[in-house]
């Protein structure tokens, strides 16, 4: 120990090459954007007869475009400013006596769309990390209040005196039970042969004596779905309920499971926030602040793992390793939190939505790391709870300035000067738990500064990020760090609706930060640990907007202009030619290179490619719009769970590669439409090349369409060839046949 004491807890890998690289594309690229947006000026200053009110238009909204994504561009490249990986050593810890506590935070609010089994699976996965049980303590938040999610926490409880035993003492490292036992689970990736031979092993009877612990997992989701009848799942105490706390805390006689084997569990917690219609809930947010509290006066422990109730602990390690960078005292005073990376369990070879968030996982959040620290990511993550309440250092604070802070509860106020004491709950358990009731109650709040300035903050749906971002002004870092075997396995959406509705509900999150003070452009510079960290929490907050609109832009206005003659590009004899295509081959080139040098394929790229382009036409322009219309008062926040029930058409569809156009209008009215405008313009500049011989004039305004037609190739077999369930009825292709005729003549009047 004295030998191990001595080395470090974790290490940063600099990425040296990667460094020069991409340094080296951000010097040359910019020069070109200079001479790009040199020429596009160029033609309002200069006389040419030529020169008229339409073509000056078209000339301005590409110009306008060209300029929005230099800037995207711009800010996305202080990700690739300086990344970083590290490596953590959980051997090298102290013992297990001197570990801090931890408190599990998983957070549902619909059962319809959150199964029961799979949140009581993220629970049990949880419950049974390699940490000491007595720090360790799981609460759920049930912010939809239903029957079945409180029973099945009795039920994980009990299943968990059988699960946790058997994980510990056979070592085994898949901690969720599902993933474990079941035979379609593909873990070639995450565990290969190991995880299989640890699989088969527990079928083996003399693993548990006479009685198989599968059989127990099967009794314990067999008990689960019976009580998740209609009645159970509908009957949820909606928006206006009292809050519910239960300590879990049930045996039963015929366990026959050693005495200190039952005792040595961690402690488990449902928490059911009080609702009432007349008091904003603050989404998800809301419900991390009440459990905060909650937590603050049963076992405050000063560390906190946040976990979607999909995102089960693959690895029981996660913990450890976390602390391997809390509890270094180089960076620890000001570590906020570590980061681990969103991984999925169920995402396809092909994986044409993009679900597994290469970019960021693989990419963005290593530069992210290099520069202050990424934002805290929704899921994951281990942070400090001194950061989340950052008074409770005053010991002698003034006690009305704690209760204008932090609320009325004096014995929240008081934890905030303790540390962990695990057997509070044993001494106290009535007179805390009607505490807790008060904490989560909805007026609580009402006069404090939780969501402002303690705990979580609000005031957008993505209060991961505003959160993080939060920290960081104040002062804080954060580390990130993505293990060779993924920590935590999530379920990633499947199907194009979830994705992209998915995709809005996060567009308007980020762009309610974008327009709000907090606009990190504008609060964030002076304040964040860099100037380039700013410009990655810019880039996230903007590039909804930044997007859509160029894309929009390119996405008609130079197919309306081929299609009245108009030229927008130079012609291929003109030496600024050789910028356009520079910029473009060098955009898609380096995005290539960052997607094989991650480990994946060209096929990869193509859907990256394409993902873009539909989520810009349609999550970021919904999304932008809905967080204006929020902003001007027109319409009020929402929040709609991502449905974690998978369709059997829907997931054979994505496992083939194939899309499923099973979404609404809204959708693919815009994707289809202007798919429709690109093959109707492309027609006509081959027409203009083959019997005008115009190749040098519009070789740019042609290809334009032609890439847009090969990218979303399967837009085009949806509409034309495919007589699937999944294919774009022939209603919505017809409907969108109409918007582009109306786009062509509306081009055709303001163009002529």
């Amino acid at each position: 120990m004295e030998t191990s004491s001595k080395l470090p807890l974790h290490l940063c890998h600099v990425h040296k090459l990667s460094i020069f690289i991409n340094r080296t594309h951000i010097f040359f690229h910019s020069v070109a954007l200079v001479f790009l947006l040199y020429y596009r000026a160029s033609f309002f200053f200069f006389q040419d007869t030529t020169k008229t009110k339409a073509t000056t238009l078209a000339w301005l909204l590409v110009f306008v475009s060209e300029i929005l994504l230099s800037f995207e561009w711009l800010l996305s490249q202080s990700f690739r400013w300086r990344p970083v990986s590290r490596t953590a050593f959980p051997e090298r810890l102290p013992g297990d006596d001197k570990l801090p506590a931890v408190d599990v935070f998983i957070c549902t609010a619909d059962p319809e769309k959150e199964p029961t089994v799979g949140v009581m699976n993220t629970v049990l996965s949880a419950m049974a990390m390699d940490y000491p049980p007595d720090k360790l303590h799981v609460y759920l938040s049930d912010d939809g209040g239903a029957a079945v999610t409180l029973k099945g926490m009795r039920e994980a409880w009990r299943f968990a005196k059988w699960w946790l035993p058997f994980c510990r003492r056979y070592g085994i490292k898949c901690r969720a039970p599902e993933a474990y036992f079941s035979a379609e689970e593909e873990d070639a990736d995450f565990g290969g042969s190991e995880f299989i031979q640890d699989r088969e092993d527990i079928k083996l009877p003399e693993l548990m004596g006479e009685i198989w612990v599968q059989e127990k997992y099967e009794v314990f989701k067999k008990r689960v779905r019976e009580k998740a009848t209609v009645e159970d799942t509908r009957s949820r105490l909606g928006p206006d309920h009292p809050a519910l706390i239960e300590v879990i805390q049930e045996t039963t006689s015929d366990d026959a499971i050693q005495e200190n084997e039952t005792k040595n569990m961690p402690l488990l917690v449902y928490v059911s926030r009080e609702k009432r219609p007349s008091h904003p809930h603050h989404f998800k947010a809301g419900a991390l602040n009440v459990l905060l509290r909650v937590s603050g006066v049963i076992s405050n422990s000063p560390y906190i793992l946040g976990l979607d109730c999909d995102m089960h602990c693959h690895d029981p390690s996660s913990a450890r390793q976390a602390m391997c960078f809390h509890l270094d005292p180089k960076i620890s005073p000001s570590l906020a939190f570590v980061q681990f990376p969103q991984k999925f369990h169920n995402i396809s070879n092909n994986d044409i939505y993009d679900s597994q968030l290469r970019s960021a996982t693989w990419l963005l959040w290593q530069g992210y790391d290099g520069v202050g620290g990424p934002c805290v990511s929704g899921t994951g993550y281990y942070i400090k709870r001194l950061s989340l309440c950052p008074n409770s250092t005053h010991e002698d604070g003034d006690p009305m300035k704690l209760r204008q802070s932090f609320g009325p509860s004096n014995e929240f106020i008081k934890s905030l000067h303790q540390n962990n004491k695990p057997d509070i709950l044993i001494h106290r358990k009535n007179a805390l738990l009607n505490e807790a009731q008060l904490l989560a109650s909805c007026a609580f709040e009402n006069g404090t500064e939780w969501g402002e300035e303690v705990g979580f903050m609000y005031g957008s749906v993505v209060e991961d990020y505003f959160t993080g971002f939060r920290l960081h002004c104040k002062g804080w870092i954060s580390v990130y760090c993505n293990s060779p075997r993924p920590q935590f396995l999530g379920s990633g959406t499947t199907n194009l609706n979830d994705f992209l509705v998915q995709g809005t509900r996060w567009a308007s999150g980020l762009v309610d930060v974008a327009i709000s003070k907090f606009c990190p452009l504008i609060f964030g510079p002076s304040k964040t640990y860099t100037f380039v960290q700013s410009m990655c929490y810019a880039e996230l907050a903007l590039f909804p907007i930044l997007y859509f609109l160029p894309l929009w832009c390119f996405a008609t206005i130079p197919q309306l202009c081929l299609l009245n003659g108009i030229p927008l590009y130079p012609e291929v004899s003109n030496s600024y030619f050789i910028v356009f295509s520079f910029v473009f081959l060098s955009s898609i080139s380096k995005h290539l290179y960052e997607v094989l040098s991650t480990g994946f394929t060209f096929r990869h790229w193509v859907n990256e490619q394409r993902i873009w382009m539909m989520k810009s036409i349609t999550s970021h322009l919904y999304g932008s719009v809905d967080a204006f219309m929020k902003k001007i008062g027109m319409r009020e926040a929402s929040f709609f769970p991502t449905n974690k029930v998978d369709d059997v058409d829907q997931l054979k569809r994505y496992n083939v590669g194939m899309f499923d156009f099973q979404t609404s209008i809204l959708f693919l009215a815009p994707m289809a439409a202007l798919v429709i405008l690109n093959m109707a313009s492309f027609v006509v500049g081959i027409s203009r090349v083959i019997f005008l011989g115009e190749l040098d004039k519009f070789f740019i305004q042609v290809f334009i369409p032609f890439y847009v037609i090969l990218m979303n190739y399967p837009i085009v077999e949806g509409m034309l060839i495919r007589k699937d369930k999944g294919r774009i009825p022939p209603s919505v292709t017809l409907l969108s046949a109409i918007v582009s005729l109306i786009f062509y003549f509306l081009g055709s009047i303001i163009f002529m």
